[in-house]
């Protein structure tokens, strides 16, 4: 897939490196990178101001003390009054930012309508009621908790009823991990300056950047896409073409392994979204048991029961009758929507994967039947998506994660060492390929935290995959496809959302 530079995610050092290697490589000065980034934050902010309004720029003595200046430059000339706040002073500044202060202080000297106030934290009225704010006093390079002045800047802006802007990062967010250095700017918009940051998905990151407003700068492309890590955005996926068929079976065949007593609604969800992505079959194989409700509520779905019946779940003498099954058609695999957790069933599901080379979408109690496992291992000539949540994400490398930063750094880690695509659920999706590439989800995923969802969503995986598309990129247009249906839902006043509403 040819993701645009703009979806491209990088931490504070890899853009930090792409920074240094378009000046010192490619030419292009930091100051002109500076202007371009504030140049641009400038003219989506006039378009949210009115002349006349205050602004208060709270500024810090490096480049995004800087970034704020340019920004303060073009704003002034538009009648907007500007006061800049230099949190620790003007001493000191970076040499960019510098130069924008004597730009700032020659623009006032030489244009009587404009007015530009310069003061210092402890100088400054905090009573003052501003229109707008711009954060400029610290960006991605920060990784220690706010102190001083810095703290009470944030402490105050965050409580003032106007919008607040920030440049690159909200102050006090770290780059990285999303976490909160002890406080930070609650932002109503973020501007990216030439790539997204990792901590915008991380951590508290959602909550304090607001709006993520992309900025393009000059950098050359081979700079950015030797990151490998990517926002999920439809803006970028193009539509899927379907392909005539001469028959059912040429459209696409899910098989799905589901179904247990008390958990058939988990396999009619992920049969029906299955369906719904216009796969030309799905084959249902469940136990004999549990056979009649099947019938009764999926006509469109093929059966296919395996066992006596008074069985109602999976057990090892169905091995192979079932592997039998899926060998008479070609398609992928999903396995694991309510199978239950017998001590049988794990035993099916984990001879079957072992023997099995094929392509399997592993959710639900499959993960289970894994994670029961001293070790495990995906046959070479085979291809699998995992979808784990974090609990099921912590059983099946016996690992204990307890932030997203160490959830992304597991998955990059064993998606890579397993060979395996790793679609871990929860806020943010983190989609890990055995490549080291990573996907994040940038939309708000907390809705989907209900009973229902996952069996909705690995439905739609099994059916891009049978469509043709490769694993991440079917993992990709099934959370794209979930989000855009939970969207259009919403806004009809469903609430909850229900799973059905994605289908």
């Amino acid at each position: 897939m040819d993701i645009p530079a703009e979806f491209t995610i990088t931490t504070a050092e890899q853009s930090q490196n792409i920074d240094a290697d378009t000046t010192g490589k490619f030419g292009i000065d930091s100051f002109t990178l500076m202007e371009i980034a504030g140049s641009s934050a400038a003219k989506n902010i006039r378009r949210q101001v009115e002349p006349g309004d205050r602004g208060i720029f709270l500024c810090g003595k490096g480049n995004n003390g800087g970034d704020a200046q340019v920004v303060a430059r073009y704003l002034a000339q538009l009648g907007i009054e500007i006061t800049l706040v230099f949190i620790s002073g003007t001493d000191d500044l970076s040499p960019d930012a510098e130069k924008n202060f004597n730009l700032l202080q020659s623009i006032e000297d030489q244009n009587s309508a404009v007015h530009l106030n310069f003061t210092n934290w402890s100088d400054f009225d905090q009573a003052v009621r501003p229109d707008f704010i711009i954060d400029g006093m610290l960006g991605t390079g920060l990784d220690s908790n706010l102190r001083g002045n810095y703290t009470d800047a944030v402490n105050w802006a965050n409580q003032q009823p106007c919008p607040i802007f920030a440049m690159d990062i909200p102050t006090g967010l770290h780059a990285d991990s999303g976490k909160i250095m002890g406080n930070a700017i609650k932002a109503d918009q973020t501007f990216a300056f030439g790539t997204r940051k990792q901590g915008f998905y991380l951590g508290d990151g959602y909550e304090y950047v607001g709006e993520v407003v992309f900025c393009e700068l000059p950098f050359p492309n081979h700079f950015i896409q030797r990151y490998s890590s990517h926002l999920i955005d439809e803006n970028w996926v193009s539509p899927y073409q379907s392909k005539p068929a001469r028959h059912k079976y040429e459209a696409g065949v899910v098989h799905i392994i589901a179904g247990s007593e008390g958990l058939t609604g988990a396999a009619m969800m992920a049969a029906k979204s299955a369906w719904a992505q216009g796969v030309g079959a799905v084959i249902l194989i469940c136990p004999r048991g549990a056979l009649q409700i099947f019938e009764n509520n999926l006509p469109q779905i093929i059966k296919k029961p395996v066992g006596q019946r008074d069985e109602n779940y999976f057990k090892y003498d169905h091995l192979q009758e079932v592997s039998r099954i899926i060998s008479q058609k070609k398609g992928p695999v999903l396995i694991g929507p309510g199978l239950g957790r017998k001590e049988s069933t794990v035993e099916f599901v984990n001879n079957l994967l072992a023997e099995t080379r094929r392509s399997f979408i592993i959710d639900a109690d499959a993960l289970w039947a894994i994670s029961q496992q001293a070790e495990w291992e995906k046959p070479e000539e085979s291809e699998w998506i995992l979808t784990p949540h974090p609990g099921e994400l912590s059983r099946l490398f016996d690992v204990d994660i307890n932030n997203d930063l160490q959830r992304l750094n597991e998955v990059k880690t064993q998606a890579h060492r397993k060979d395996i695509t790793l679609l871990s659920k929860g806020y943010p999706v983190i989609l890990g390929t055995p490549d080291k590439h990573i996907y994040l989800s940038g939309y708000d995923t907390r809705k989907f935290s209900r009973a229902g969802f996952g069996d909705v969503l690995a439905g739609k995986t099994a059916a891009f995959t049978a469509l043709g598309c490769p694993p991440a990129e079917s993992c990709i247009r099934a959370l794209i496809d979930g989000n855009k249906k939970a969207v259009a839902a919403l806004k009809n006043n469903a609430a909850p959302l229900e799973p059905f509403d994605l289908i």
